[in-house]
């Protein structure tokens, strides 16, 4: 998952959180402004009694103190005005049949869901009545005592919510539109960065990354940056190791060969003269098989010498060296076609201009064709080969060498070979800065090369 979704789905969680936390404390105080109302209620209807009582203590000094209590006129519309809506005012002791003086209760917020009018008495509580005196300095004044009315005090309540919800919804919702957006602006120049590194996996090292104005990303372009210089010159410097290892390796394969030809192939001269001597000598009287024995000894001195030679010719300079390339090539191919009638068909397909082709490149090209065939001859059962060289157009253009067979073969096994051979082609094309490809054919496997004829 993507850094800036991740970042965007934590953002809109913590939204939701916090918008539920507004809801809950929203209900919270909706419900308990009721408590509030109910008290300021009872305070200004005990306060209004409080007037009362003492005009009608004046205005009835005759009477005892103790007897003067609120006449009927205290439920009046001036009272009513006092009181809360939800809210009930009666007075203590009450007269017989009076009821409680309530505030406008009908119409009061919207209908609340079932599940809400359940939930939040059951969380929250019930409201409790407030008693207020009428007079602190007289308590046979009486009191008031105010109730809450619960269904109304939970419309208000759902009000409220409905009421609040809105803003916050909207908010929440400019707040993650807006932080999402300050974060994909944020973490945009990471593309930047992901692109240097994708280049520098395809080998292009140096890569040159913007300015970032964010400190981190600056450091971590930065850090790109000396990355991939280092992992220039580590190559560069590896490239050149190769070279110097393929041309040491290349001179002993010469000296190896001028031994084994002076010393092996005389030895073996002299072994198949002696073997012919001994032959002739006793071809006429042959009594305890000696002529058959150094006939069988002349066979094997051919089949080492043959051997010799094929080994020479692998051990030895290069033909491109001395014929080019494009005449090399076809000798390849002529002298495995020569070795034998029942070897594989291979086909040779040459394209573009490999006259002036010359060099390491043209070595390296000549070695892969070499030990690609090598290993479709001698360890497939193709019928099939076709060897494929091409040079690109440009100044600076490739040679393209695939060969191809249709003897089988598990690409990813022989990709994964440490064999001498693949081995070897391998690190000549790192060495040329070019590159090799293992891949399935049709019928069997492919082998694809790309050398750089600039390097």
């Amino acid at each position: 998952m993507r850094l800036v979704l991740q970042l965007v789905a934590r953002l809109l969680l913590i939204v939701a959180l916090c918008l539920g936390a507004a809801t809950m404390w929203a209900t919270f105080d909706a419900y308990r402004s009721v408590d509030h109302a109910t008290a300021a209620s009872a305070q200004r209807v005990a306060q209004a009694l409080q007037g009362l009582y003492w005009h009608e203590l004046l205005l009835r000094s005759s009477r005892m103190r103790e007897h003067l209590l609120p006449v009927p006129e205290w439920r009046t519309l001036e009272t009513v005005k006092l009181i809360a809506p939800g809210v009930c005012v009666e007075f203590q002791p009450a007269t017989a049949f009076e009821r409680p003086l309530c505030g406008q209760s009908q119409g009061i917020g919207r209908t609340p869901p079932r599940w809400f009018a359940a939930i939040v008495p059951t969380f929250l509580g019930s409201h409790a009545e407030v008693v207020r005196p009428v007079s602190p300095r007289a308590a046979a004044a009486g009191t008031v005592v105010a109730t809450p009315d619960e269904a109304a005090s939970i419309s208000l309540a759902w009000d409220y919510i409905l009421n609040v919800i809105d803003v916050a919804l909207l908010m929440a919702a400019a707040i993650a539109l807006l932080a999402s957006l300050a974060i994909a602006h944020t973490l945009a120049p990471a593309r930047s960065i992901v692109t240097a590194l994708q280049r520098m996996a395809r080998g292009q090292y140096r890569t040159k990354l913007p300015r970032f104005r964010s400190m981190e990303l600056a450091m971590i372009g930065r850090a790109v940056e000396a990355l991939g210089s280092r992992l220039k010159e580590a190559t560069e410097q590896r490239a050149a190791l190769t070279r110097r290892l393929i041309e040491i390796r290349d001179d002993e394969r010469r000296a190896l060969a001028r031994e084994l030809h002076d010393e092996f192939g005389q030895n073996l001269s002299a072994i198949l003269a002696f073997a012919n001597t001994i032959e002739t000598a006793n071809a006429q009287q042959d009594h305890n098989g000696i002529a058959q024995d150094a006939r069988m000894i002349s066979q094997a001195t051919h089949h080492l010498m043959a051997s010799l030679r094929d080994a020479l010719k692998r051990l030895r300079n290069p033909l491109p060296e001395e014929l080019g390339l494009e005449a090399s090539l076809v000798n390849l191919v002529d002298s495995w076609r020569s070795q034998s009638a029942t070897q594989p068909t291979i086909q040779l397909d040459l394209k573009g201009d490999l006259t002036d082709i010359s060099g390491p490149a043209a070595t390296t090209a000549y070695r892969v064709a070499q030990e690609c065939l090598t290993n479709a001859l001698r360890h497939g059962a193709a019928r099939e080969i076709s060897l494929h060289v091409e040079r690109c157009a440009g100044e600076d253009g490739a040679l393209l060498i695939r060969v191809e067979d249709d003897g089988g073969g598990d690409a990813e096994r022989v990709a994964r070979s440490a064999g001498f051979g693949l081995t070897g082609i391998r690190e000549r094309v790192t060495a040329a800065g070019g590159s090799l490809s293992i891949l399935p054919a049709r019928r069997g496997l492919s082998v694809a090369a790309t050398i750089p004829l600039a390097a």
